[in-house]
């Protein structure tokens, strides 16, 4: 029980799919029926919703909060970086490990938010400055206060370039392939396939998302219970 009542800290909702005619969804559709009331009751404010229709592929889906963190480990572990003729390319590779450095240097990513206010009365971060002032970085005096700013973004961009640079796609297809996590196909599945498959989701959403909220100091409103029990 207790991984059931703790579905709702880290996924936002849970969708199952099924078709009711197709002996294929009997295991999604049996699941739905005979755990939905103890896992509302454990999850009052999180949607579990049935979607059915003729010949759907029998699955769940939720919705988790993927990070280029994310896309880069995947990425990375599923060897997707190749050439052309398929070959590993070890120079975006090298890339990915560069930048999954910089994403997780804390000191770094503190010195990028301090020097960001080096120059008095500029942000180089302000919305539409590109577009309003294209040429700040050749300022004499904007360059010389971010000296330190301009140098981290280059390098984060020089990364960022190297790493995207991938051909057919190659960036837009691995981030198609990670969304699809998100579903599990269940295709003839039993009840306990359902059920590990719902694990494997909640795995993923205490990695990915972080819905815990931030509960009052004292009750202000009283719900008796959840209406369709």
């Amino acid at each position: 029980m207790s991984w059931k009542a703790s579905l709702s800290r880290h996924l936002p909702v849970v969708r199952f799919f099924c078709c009711p005619k197709s002996p294929a969804s009997r295991g999604v559709f049996s699941f739905y029926k005979n755990n939905y009331e103890e896992l509302k009751m454990l999850n009052p404010t999180m949607p579990l919703l049935l979607r059915c229709a003729d010949n759907a592929m029998p699955a769940i889906t939720t919705e988790l909060s993927f990070t280029n963190s994310h896309l880069l480990k995947y990425m990375l572990q599923k060897n997707k970086f190749k050439n052309p003729d398929g070959s590993p390319n070890e120079e975006r590779k090298a890339a990915a490990h560069k930048m999954l450095g910089l994403l997780g240097d804390a000191k770094l990513r503190e010195e990028f938010e301090t020097v960001r206010w080096n120059s008095p009365g500029f942000d180089p971060q302000r919305p539409f400055l590109d577009e309003e002032f294209p040429d700040w970085k050749k300022d004499p005096k904007i360059s010389k206060d971010l000296s330190r700013y301009i140098e981290i973004l280059d390098e984060i961009d020089s990364t960022w370039n190297t790493v995207t640079s991938g051909p057919d796609q190659e960036w837009t297809r691995a981030e198609n392939s990670l969304l699809m996590c998100q579903r599990v196909d269940l295709w003839c599945a039993g009840e306990a396939e359902v059920e590990a498959a719902l694990k494997h989701l909640l795995n993923l959403g205490k990695e990915c998302n972080n819905l815990v909220p931030d509960l009052p100091e004292y009750i202000t409103e009283y719900y008796p219970g959840a209406d369709d029990l």
